[in-house]
């Protein structure tokens, strides 16, 4: 049987599921992509995170279309679909033909949510994540936004936001924008709280977003901060329950929406087994004083002679 999983409401009155599907992933064949995005639909999942850095678009398209044939979901309205700009369409006369783009892959007529990847642009050259640090050239916020704005009021899609920004970013942005960004999408699990960030986003109304929830363990740049955690793990043994769902029951609480990435059956449908029970006032207290330390170091943006030369200087000090 499906889990119902809960929606939190945006600014904008949209219905968003507090739990999504993340779809990254470098090396897998579409046809296996497909039959398991189906599997996830089937075990309830509503809200799918993908973006035209993934090559996932097409086969997440398919497998909606193939599960409206088979009548897992009665209407395309039934889910919550999210892409992202990559930095090579960061600019504002390419911002509308990446979303486009998106949505042919996708085969679909719109956009639940379109994020901005990353605040930086890079060369328009081959979208990957592996590229030469010489390919970053100045980001101009101000019209890339506008952009966004436009492709919202086109109905492309339905809501605009970002993804990697710090709080000096989203206040350089909120300064601008006629219309605010409704999501920051970031690295967010118990071993990287981001205290600061969450604060100023609620104050703002910005919904945070989750990715690496469980600390992309098993990476090359994840983190056993969270899978490994002793306070974690004798909270789940205590409860009977696993120590990602120990996590991820944390992350909901804070009212965060969280982004889990399993392609394995039984953990996607375990991952959604949050919602029925609750942690003590204790465990959020061991929780909160877990050491804290950012996982994805953005290193891949950051050289002595390029636009960041610290980490710190590409996140704002926010590290």
């Amino acid at each position: 049987m499906a889990e119902r999983v809960p929606e939190l409401a945006l600014v904008t009155g949209q219905k968003m599921p507090v739990v999504g599907f993340g779809t990254a992933t470098l090396s897998m064949p579409s046809d296996q992509l497909v039959s398991i995005f189906l599997e996830s639909i089937e075990a309830g999942y509503r809200h799918f995170d993908t973006a035209l850095a993934y090559p996932t678009e097409q086969p997440l398209g398919r497998a909606i279309e193939e599960a409206l044939q088979r009548g897992l979901i009665e209407s395309r309205d039934e889910l919550f679909i999210t892409s992202k700009v990559w930095c090579t369409h960061a600019h504002r006369d390419l911002v509308l033909p990446s979303i486009k783009e998106t949505l042919s892959n996708l085969g679909l007529e719109y956009l639940d949510l379109c994020l901005l990847h990353f605040p930086v642009r890079l060369k328009l050259k081959e979208i990957s994540f592996v590229f030469d640090k010489e390919d970053i050239i100045p980001f101009e916020m101000g019209p890339t936004w506008e952009a966004m704005e436009e492709c919202q009021r086109l109905g492309l899609t339905k809501s605009i936001g970002v993804s990697n920004f710090t709080c000096k970013k989203l206040t350089e942005l909120l300064s601008i924008a006629q219309i605010p960004p409704v999501v920051n999408q970031v690295e967010f699990n118990v071993g990287w709280q981001q205290r600061k960030l969450t604060d100023f986003c609620k104050e703002k109304g910005i919904v945070i977003c989750a990715w690496s929830p469980l600390g992309a363990y098993g990476t090359s740049w994840g983190t056993n901060a969270v899978l490994e955690n002793g306070v974690l793990n004798q909270i789940a043994q205590a409860r009977g329950k696993t120590t990602a769902q120990v996590a991820l029951r944390w992350i909901y609480e804070q009212g965060v929406v969280i982004i889990v990435k399993s392609f394995n059956k039984e953990r996607m449908r375990e991952n959604l087994k949050i919602f029925d029970w609750e942690l003590s006032e204790d465990d959020s207290r061991r929780i909160c004083e877990i050491p804290q330390r950012r996982g994805y170091s953005g290193d891949s943006f950051v050289s002595p002679n390029g636009l960041f030369k610290t980490r710190e200087e590409f996140w704002d000090g926010e590290i």
